[in-house]
């Protein structure tokens, strides 16, 4: 079964989130790199929305079929093949899941052009993301 409002309260934290992300979007690497608490403010902002869009993910796969996928990756291509997101999104969208994974658990060396990137991939694939699930709830 799926919890319409759970996933709802997820995509407006996402939102949230995306708008105190925003500034850091327009900024410039060597502008981003001059003061460390931008790296920190991004990271943390990029952790919360990935750890969001994987459980949105892991709720509609579970409540339609049961199984969860056998992990984050996976979580992205199966909404791809569930029609819930195109395909297209979903394997760049999946890419994320590694991110999310080095910034949880502080794996050395992450890579700051990579975060500085990822803030700007946020704004053009997330809303993608948000809207097509949206559609996916409103016709279900």
């Amino acid at each position: 079964m799926i919890d319409k409002t759970l996933i709802l309260r997820k995509i407006k934290l996402i939102g949230e989130d995306l708008k105190r992300l925003k500034p850091l979007s327009f900024l410039s690497f060597r502008d981003y790199k001059k003061d460390y608490r931008n790296e920190v403010l991004a990271e943390r902002y990029l952790e919360r929305i990935i750890g969001r869009l994987i459980d949105i993910n892991y709720h509609l796969i579970v409540g339609i079929q049961k199984l969860p996928p056998k992990d984050y990756f996976e979580s992205f291509i199966f909404l791809g093949r569930l029609k819930i997101i195109s395909l297209k999104l979903a394997k760049k969208l999946a890419k994320s899941a590694g991110l999310r994974n080095r910034l949880a658990h502080e794996y050395n060396g992450i890579d700051e052009r990579l975060v500085h990137q990822a803030i700007k991939n946020c704004f053009h694939d997330l809303p993608k993301y948000l809207k097509q699930t949206n559609n996916f709830l409103e016709r279900n």
